[in-house]
């Protein structure tokens, strides 16, 4: 299609430039996925982006890539490795709500872990 239309993916480029800048301008937090389907640099640009206009970011990976996206993570609130974290952190950061523990019944509260006389309860 290339012959017939001229400069189609620069088109393309640009519209979903300015559709992009539009939304990430508009949001409150910015969650941005990468991964073996994610990895685009486009997804960093956004993040780099979202940071230059001082949005909450949270980056959404699994743990084998983080270390290729340590810069992007630190300009992040929060990093997830998962969609139900981003789901947990938006329902805690919009409502207050906290997940249930993720060691299920093992669970202890860190002020019981350390003790009555811990000056960080």
């Amino acid at each position: 299609m290339e012959e017939t239309r001229q400069n189609w993916d620069k088109i393309g480029a640009n519209l979903n430039n300015i559709r992009t800048k539009t939304l990430i301008k508009d949001a409150d937090v910015v969650v941005v996925r990468f991964g073996d389907k994610y990895r685009q640099w486009n997804a960093a640009f956004d993040v780099g982006y979202a940071a230059a206009l001082n949005k909450s970011i949270i980056t959404l990976h699994p743990p084998h890539i983080s270390h290729m996206l340590k810069e992007v993570n630190a300009s992040a609130s929060a990093v997830c490795e998962d969609p139900h974290q981003v789901v947990d952190t938006l329902a805690y950061v919009i409502r207050g709500d906290l997940p249930a523990p993720r060691d299920g019944d093992g669970y202890v509260a860190i002020a019981d872990r350390l003790g009555k006389g811990n000056p960080n309860p």
